[in-house]
């Protein structure tokens, strides 16, 4: 399969920052008296912004109460966040086969940039990405096709020149918002017959299977 652009999701597509995540909403979440969501429900709201994440795990619908709730989650997020994230086996191999093959590639994510770069510089991965969109980008988060449409304008490609890889249903629905194709990938909470619900090029257990030597077949 090869594609000029490919745009990645980055929590549970790239990289698995799930422990540091649990770890900054429980401290959060436990401050506040919120102590019956599990790891697990915390877990399945990665890729939805902080207020709503933090609205499902609490019931709290108040904007500013939510926006403390982000506020204090940023600042528990600065001292671990990092140190709690591991890339997946294969991403920095792929990445740099898709550039070497002559791909550009990048980041849309409603995780902020800032903290991104910070993983990619601690991961000598910093060169590999055209261009990193984060949630302090963007006036909606996605599924708004906003981020992927702004990597498109500054990339100058169109949409059949690019795809959209991540790992769940709001990624696939950003896809489709955007009108660019989309790859599932299994690396996190999201089945394999969950994400093939969507329109999809492919479904996967592995981003090795975007790369042009690898076969296309879904799961």
């Amino acid at each position: 399969m090869e594609y000029k652009v490919y745009l990645f999701d980055f929590d549970y597509t790239l990289a698995d920052s799930s422990r540091g995540i649990v770890m900054c909403y429980r401290r959060v979440l436990d401050r506040h008296g919120y102590t019956s969501p599990t790891d697990d429900d915390i877990r399945r709201t990665i890729g939805k912004t902080l207020e709503d994440s933090f609205a499902l795990l609490t019931g709290v619908t108040d904007a500013g109460r939510l926006a403390e709730f982000r506020r204090q989650y940023v600042k528990e997020a600065d001292g671990c966040m990092t140190a709690n994230t591991v890339l997946f086996p294969e991403t920095a191999g792929v990445l740099r086969r898709l550039k070497a093959a002559g791909a550009r590639v990048g980041i849309i994510s409603t995780k902020y940039r800032y903290r991104i770069r910070e993983l990619l510089v601690a991961r000598g991965l910093d060169d590999v990405f055209d261009i990193i969109v984060g949630g302090e980008d963007v006036s909606a988060a996605k599924p708004s096709p906003e981020g992927v449409l702004m990597a498109l304008d500054r990339l100058q490609v169109s949409r059949e020149e690019v795809l959209y890889v991540g790992d769940s249903a709001v990624d696939a629905e950003t896809a489709r918002a955007a009108g660019v194709s989309f790859a599932g990938v299994t690396h996190g909470v999201t089945t394999a017959e969950e994400l093939s619900a969507y329109p999809h090029r492919l479904v996967m257990d592995s981003l090795e299977s975007l790369l042009p030597d690898a076969g296309t077949a879904e799961k």
